[in-house]
């Protein structure tokens, strides 16, 4: 089957030839008819499959033909709202390139930086939005944004807006959408509170499902490596010693273990930058550029950049630490991979995230490689029930005494000099 065969209009045929698209993937090939026919979708399918296509192509077409039909300022037809900024951008801009041949207009707005830009953007109209939550409902509440006239609604990433807490974010907003519209619902996974929520968005959808829920693309090779926690960062730097290992995004558990990441392989000449939620948006979006262009080798990132990184190409991605939800690992591992492409995942694994590993494998379905060529072997044992209780409990002092600390030094910082008064 190629695009041609899915009924597609010759601007939008010709969009894709641009970027050499000529096969669609299974969720394209399935949802994008269903959804020129108006259908109300309901999609499960593992990141990297190419669903915002499937959503995004059709989404254009259809309001091409509509708005031939009513030329003038153009009105907002179709709303997309997902989780995360970075994944906001990405949908933009891959709705900039298959509508480059029509005269559909789009626009992304997000949080995180002032609203001057996308506010303007807004009043010149726009057919298509793209938003995050928040700043949607901010900017609908100051009058900017007019929802009557919503045709098409798509809520991606639903099983990451909810971990995110937005559920009441989404409730909100279902209120303010037309009864009457056409849905597209798309999660990575279908645990029962997604499933209620899609009962409350969706009517009579058909469902499109092109992978067991929670699997890893088959084209995404795993290995894994044991190691002692002290020993994380030597054996780091023992595996990009492989040059062949040209670019690799890292996943860090915490915002500081991103940054202090960065800054040791800064130190070894290898070029890094760290993203995560507390870097501003121009940082994100330069470091961002910057490995998407070659530039840097390693990009290292918390978690909320799981599922906003859409990287063509990207073929390695490194679990510094061993996520605690093992659901996590499918969708960081899920970077590489991508739409058919291989990918390597490589998990660096310290003792007291052994039980994580097993969690995953029991999800996934299977056994990650273990690679026994390691110089930095696992020897240390994972702590008791009751050694963790001591340890908390120590970390927790210490936590207690440092704080106690600055605010004491805080105190004599601010403290006035006695002196006599004039």
């Amino acid at each position: 089957m190629t695009f041609e065969d899915l009924e597609l209009i010759s601007p939008i045929l010709k969009a894709l030839k641009d970027k050499n698209y000529i096969t669609p993937t299974p969720i394209q090939a399935k949802a994008i008819p269903l959804v020129l026919k108006r259908k109300d979708v309901l999609g499960c399918a593992q990141t990297g499959t190419g669903k915002t296509a499937a959503f995004a192509i059709p989404m254009v077409q259809l309001i091409h033909r509509i708005e031939k039909r009513v030329p003038g300022k153009p009105t907002l037809r179709a709303l997309i709202v997902t989780p995360t900024r970075e994944l906001a951008i990405q949908i933009d801009e891959n709705i900039k390139s298959y509508s480059r041949h029509t005269k559909v207009r789009h626009a992304v707005i997000f949080g995180g930086v002032k609203q001057g830009s996308q506010v303007q953007k807004l009043q010149r109209g726009v057919h298509i939005l793209t938003a995050t939550p928040g700043r949607l409902l901010d900017l609908q509440s100051q009058g900017y944004i007019d929802l009557s006239t919503i045709k098409m609604f798509v809520l991606d990433e639903a099983d990451r807006m909810l971990d995110m807490g937005f559920i009441h974010d989404i409730r909100k907003l279902l209120k303010l959408l037309p009864k009457e519209r056409q849905s597209l619902f798309f999660s990575a996974t279908m645990p029962n509170n997604i499933v209620e929520l899609s009962r409350k968005i969706l009517k009579s959808p058909v469902k499109v499902e092109v992978a067991p829920v929670s699997s890893t693309a088959e084209t995404i090779q795993q290995y894994l490596y044991y190691t002692n926690k002290p020993d994380k960062k030597k054996l780091l730097l023992h595996i990009l010693k492989n040059r062949d290992i040209d670019q690799v995004l890292l996943f860090a558990r915490t915002k500081h273990g991103a940054d202090r990441i960065a800054r040791d392989l800064k130190r070894k000449n290898i070029k890094t930058a760290a993203i995560h939620g507390d870097k501003a948006q121009n940082q994100r979006q330069k470091a961002l550029r910057q490995f998407k262009s070659g530039d840097l080798r390693v990009l290292v990132a918390t978690d909320i950049a799981a599922r906003g990184i859409d990287i063509n190409k990207l073929r390695y991605v490194i679990n510094y630490d061993i996520p605690n939800v093992a659901e996590t690992y499918v969708h960081r591992i899920g970077r590489s991979g991508r739409a058919g492409e291989e990918g390597v995942s490589i998990s660096i694994c310290e003792p007291e995230e052994n039980a994580y590993i097993r969690g995953i494998e029991k999800l996934i379905r299977q056994k990650i490689e273990v690679i026994r060529d390691n110089p930095f072997p696992q020897t240390d044992k994972p702590m008791t029930d009751a050694e963790k209780k001591e340890w908390n409990k120590e970390k927790q002092r210490r936590k207690q005494e440092f704080f106690a600390q600055r605010r004491a030094a805080r105190e004599r910082r601010g403290a006035k000099p006695q002196g006599r008064r004039r």
